[in-house]
């Protein structure tokens, strides 16, 4: 073993190895991201969503992680907004989360639903009073003509439903990516990163494998 790269180079790393991780990539996730959340990392559920058009045109952009389970990753949106647009005609997408802090980052592909009414009611209903309003105002994605127009859109919907409930908008609600691959990738000296890919089996189960960096 040469000087440059002692043998204890490795020692104190964070690390991925096979026989730690968790057979289901759901609780591994769960796992990586309860660490984020007790690092006190700002907006741990924030996430890169990767969708494309029809002719392959690819758009991404951040979003904020709802819920997740054994059937996929929740988020929710304008069902009018591109990202909703693109879901509906190419309803394949990837996800991206990634903590700096921990040097981790779980990369998420698969195909993509609608998640139930009930489901977009009961998270709508639990969003703060003016970002229910800001539901019914934006035309998200569409061309406005002014900051002015914007907020003055959003008087007359605060206006509209004075003294009332704020309903689920019709033209909102929430999605679920299924995944059919997991990664999981943790930073390492030398840029030898660990990363380990599951994939869902045609029986459900999941294969891993480990990556080269």
């Amino acid at each position: 073993m040469s000087e440059e790269f002692p043998e204890d180079v490795f020692a104190g790393e964070r690390e991925l190895i096979e026989s730690q991780v968790h057979p289901d990539p759901i609780v591994q996730f769960a796992r990586w991201l309860g660490d984020a959340e007790a690092t006190g990392i700002e907006l741990p559920n924030a996430m890169t969503l990767a969708t494309a058009s029809p002719h392959a045109r690819p758009s991404a952009r951040n979003v904020l992680l709802r819920g997740f389970d054994a059937r996929g990753f929740v988020f929710f949106t304008n069902y009018e907004s591109r990202k909703a647009s693109e879901l509906e005609a190419n309803p394949h997408a990837a996800l991206v989360f990634y903590w700096k802090e921990l040097e981790r980052q779980v990369c998420v592909t698969g195909s993509v639903e609608r998640a139930t009414r009930d489901e977009s009611a009961a998270y709508f209903a639990s969003r703060p009073e003016g970002a229910r309003l800001a539901a019914w105002t934006s035309r998200q994605s569409r061309p406005v003509a002014s900051r002015e127009e914007l907020e003055e859109r959003y008087q007359e919907t605060a206006e509209r439903f004075r003294g009332d409930e704020v309903p689920l908008p019709p033209f909102w609600g929430g999605f679920r990516l299924v995944p059919d691959t997991i990664e999981f990738w943790q930073g390492r000296t030398h840029r030898l990163h660990d990363r380990l890919r599951y994939t869902r089996q045609p029986d459900g189960a999941w294969l891993v494998e480990r990556l080269w960096p």
